[in-house]
């Protein structure tokens, strides 16, 4: 957190919601931002230093870490490795429920020292997503669709993951999709994952049990878009926190299971005129409008180019390239969800684009920036969206997408929208954080080859 002679955080937080009421009685907060990957960093700092303003800095580096833990060369960071400062949003600070001790949580903004966003926070990347529209006059509206996995504790990462043992005794075999009264084994833990989403002000829309074993969805309210990656990534940390307490695992990978439908994020979003609050992908009669048919354009143009940001995990092709309502294509529908992109059936005052490439390990902030972003590319620039596919359909080569993380970096490389939208910091340091994601992954075997290829080949 930053401060000068003239302003604290401490005046900022004591005008916003009687934040320091909520912090009452509390010890420690854990200032944290999203990192590439959407993994909450940070430092755990004292109530009353939080409240006091005290500056709290975080190595550059940290924001590019990748998933096995290490860091691409210094020289997508910055080669001297300095600090960014974390700014606590006071609307996203937050006791935890789940925590027997008492103990809050800040969702932070990284900028650097001189006060500006840093281009490496996915967060503020959303941000400045969202100010371009706000030049335009408009405010960008999104809801996202979590799906995860429960299972028991895995121990061994060489053997499968489990659902764990039901009420009756036995494990889910993966014929509960959309069940009523599949979760009853799991009810303590939903029952306080609910109470802890209350706890924390995040409204829930429905819930439901997926196709897969022990697989379940969320849908958040549709609102701001910083709110609802906010929301997004409070929610996936509170998932992780209570299953812990319950003896149970929450999973957000894109496919932890054969044979079995992936977990995706789908990302539901419109825009409105922010002076009258009408949506501007409908007109006075009901119809759809151009910038509609643009919106859906730019998004079509981007998909291919933005792939590994919605897909950013080895693992998240799995889910992508198998035929189980993976939505491998920039194709648009009304109401197919075989295709990339999806028109729910709604009334024109809610008429959306519902992206559905973006799987639940991908980075809400980064995800929500990117699906965004290339809309109000496609808006800008007048882009012409390619005829709607309707029943089964073959995709066009022109609406393909990457089928490895390999190949989507290669085509995220070669991109230069990538670059115009995001910086070309950004995109260079990302695609250096999963290149090391990439090699780490191939310096193994896999057991399929020693079971298969060792043999035969």
């Amino acid at each position: 957190m930053l401060t000068d002679g003239h302003s604290s955080l401490a005046q900022r937080l004591m005008g916003e919601e009687n934040v320091a009421e909520r912090l009452n009685g509390i010890t420690e907060i854990e200032c944290v931002t999203p990192d590439l990957n959407g993994v909450p960093r940070g430092k755990v700092m004292t109530a009353e230093g939080f409240l006091e303003g005290r500056r709290l800095q975080l190595a550059r580096g940290v924001l590019l870490q990748c998933i096995m833990g290490g860091y691409p060369a210094a020289k997508f960071y910055g080669s001297d490795d300095g600090d960014l400062a974390l700014v606590a949003d006071p609307a996203q600070t937050h006791r935890l429920p789940w925590s027997e001790e008492p103990r809050a949580l800040a969702i932070c903004d990284a900028d650097e020292l001189d006060g500006e966003p840093s281009n490496l926070s996915t967060r503020g990347q959303l941000k400045s997503v969202i100010a371009r529209y706000a030049r335009h006059g408009w405010s960008p509206v999104v809801a996202t669709e979590l799906e995860f996995f429960v299972f028991t504790p895995n121990s061994d990462p060489n053997l499968p993951f489990q659902p764990p043992v039901g009420l009756d005794g036995r494990r889910e075999d993966g014929q509960s999709a959309f069940s009523i009264s599949s979760n009853n084994g799991l009810r303590p833990f939903f029952s306080e994952v609910y109470k802890c989403m209350a706890a924390l002000g995040l409204p829930r829309d429905t819930f439901m049990h997926e196709m897969g074993v022990s697989q379940f969805e969320i849908n958040l309210l549709h609102g701001d878009p910083l709110l609802l990656a906010d929301q997004t990534f409070l929610f996936k940390h509170l998932l992780k926190e209570v299953a812990l307490k319950h003896g149970l695992t929450v999973v957000c990978m894109a496919k932890p299971l054969a044979h079995t439908p992936g977990s995706s994020m789908h990302i539901h979003q419109s825009v409105v005129d922010s002076a009258t609050g009408q949506n501007i992908f409908s007109d006075a009669q009901g119809e759809p409008t151009a910038a509609f048919y643009h919106f859906i354009g730019g998004q079509q143009a981007a998909m291919a180019d933005f792939t590994a940001l919605f897909a950013p995990n080895v693992n998240s092709y799995q889910r992508l390239c198998h035929p189980f309502a993976s939505p491998n294509n920039a194709c648009w529908s009304h109401d197919n969800r075989a295709a990339g992109l999806r028109i729910p059936a709604s009334a024109p005052v809610a008429r959306r684009v519902e992206n559905r490439l973006p799987g639940a390990d991908a980075n809400p902030y980064l995800a929500i920036a990117a699906s965004l972003s290339a809309g109000l590319y496609g808006i800008e620039h007048q882009r012409q969206p390619s005829a709607p596919i309707q029943g089964e359909f073959t995709v066009a080569d022109n609406l393909s997408l990457p089928c490895t993380l390999h190949a989507a970096l290669e085509r995220l490389k070669r991109s230069g929208l990538a670059k115009e939208l995001f910086g070309a910091e950004f995109i260079e340091g990302y695609i250096a954080s999963k290149t090391l994601e990439l090699t780490s992954f191939f310096n193994e075997i896999t057991p399929w080859e020693r079971r298969v290829l060792a043999s035969q080949a």
